[in-house]
């Protein structure tokens, strides 16, 4: 999708999404230290792709993306809430996240731990925040709740992480990896597109097409991200490198190697792009996205 001006549509998302998140924390939060925190971390320089994927799943089921606007920031609420907690000393213990030091060096390790917890829990404040007009629409804002909270929750997004840390210096078979890390980073991806397809008014044949492609990208995702961490560049990635080696994680590359993951990640990128052939040209952004996460650089 040459054709499609990825970058445009990116920095009006992200411009969008920013504004819309420092509204939702001036107006929840105050000058304390841990409100402090949790917008140093939450307002770093982040790619927004799971609030941006939201909307542009809004989009492709032809709903209003300012519709989902609060779902999506909740959700990159959520996700910077599980970097602050991946980064503290007793998990990955890195210095740099976003291009900045981590939320524990730049205030203390208890107050990143608050700080990931407030930021978790106004997510759900602001999920649950609304003036619905009648029972079709609360009924799915709360399909919507549940599925984000399975998606982050121990069986989801938190068992990844503990799988991952479990398996530090055990070699994992290739089924396994694509299980963890279906729930470490997949699953929330999966809950940002599925709730902007419900709360867009998707159909049931729509939802689930976009479950295929998210599940896709996904995991592709994460393989480039594996393969960032062998070859990216510190400077244009905000973190650093080589830490997965280090720590002795397992990775495509470690078990596939760098030319294999690359394919690999084609190919899920191939299947997600496959599964949008249901959808007209408003699911463009979508096609768009799906190739740059295999492009990206950080």
């Amino acid at each position: 999708m040459n054709s499609y001006d990825l970058d445009t549509y990116l920095v009006f998302r992200r411009k969008q999404i920013n504004g819309a998140l420092v509204m939702m924390l001036d107006s929840a939060a105050n000058s304390s230290r841990i409100s402090k925190a949790m917008k140093y971390s939450l307002m770093a320089d982040g790619k927004r792709l799971r609030p941006i994927l939201c909307l542009a799943a809004t989009e492709a089921v032809g709903g209003k993306s300012e519709n989902t606007l609060r779902a999506a920031c909740a959700l990159e609420m959520i996700h910077t809430y599980s970097l602050i907690h991946d980064d503290l000393p007793a998990m990955d213990n890195d210095d740099l996240r976003r291009g900045r030091p981590t939320c524990h060096l730049a205030f203390n390790e208890a107050t990143a731990i608050l700080a990931g917890d407030g930021l978790l829990t106004l997510a759900f404040q602001i999920l649950s925040t609304n003036n619905f007009t009648n029972e079709n629409q609360a009924s799915k804002w709360l399909r919507v709740l549940h599925h984000i909270a399975s998606a982050a929750g121990y069986e989801g997004m938190i068992e990844g992480q503990m799988r991952d840390i479990a398996s530090e210096g055990i070699q994992l078979e290739i089924e396994a990896l694509e299980k963890m890390h279906a729930l470490k980073t997949g699953a929330l991806i999966e809950a940002s597109i599925h709730t902007g397809a419900v709360l867009g008014d998707g159909s049931q044949k729509q939802i689930e097409r976009l479950r295929i492609y998210a599940k896709n990208i996904g995991l592709a995702f994460q393989v480039v991200d594996d393969i960032l961490d062998v070859e990216g560049d510190p400077a244009v990635m905000g973190k650093g490198v080589g830490t997965d080696q280090t720590r002795k994680k397992n990775t495509y590359p470690a078990l596939m190697g760098i030319k294999e993951s690359r394919a690999f990640a084609q190919k899920l990128v191939n299947n997600a792009l496959q599964a949008l052939n249901y959808f007209d040209n408003k699911s463009d952004p979508l096609r768009a996205i799906a190739q740059y996460i295999i492009e990206r650089e950080r």
